[in-house]
């Protein structure tokens, strides 16, 4: 069964996300920015969700990280009910 480690940073609305997303392309650190601006428990690991399988996660989420965004780049906003995430897929499991 295919399985993936990412990280995350979840924020309440798209403006923060994309804000967000503009700081990492601009070279700030995804660690630091999800530690600091992350609404979610992750944020005090980094945003680090750990292994995960297809279903563990909301849909919207899942489509991403076992989708085709290449492994180390960070998605565009991706909307959930928890709100907006700007997700990392850091490896990919077979």
């Amino acid at each position: 069964m295919t399985r993936a480690l990412a990280r995350h940073i979840l924020v309440a609305t798209e403006t923060e996300a994309r804000d967000l997303k503009q700081r990492l392309e601009g070279g700030e650190d995804f660690i630091a920015l999800a530690q600091e601006c992350s609404i979610c428990q992750s944020a005090a690991v980094g945003g680090t969700l750990g292994e995960f399988a297809p279903g563990d996660m909301v849909p919207e989420f899942d489509a991403v990280v076992f989708g085709d965004l290449p492994i180390g780049s960070v998605s565009d906003p991706v909307k959930t009910e928890f709100g907006y995430h700007l997700i990392e897929v850091q490896e990919r499991l077979n």
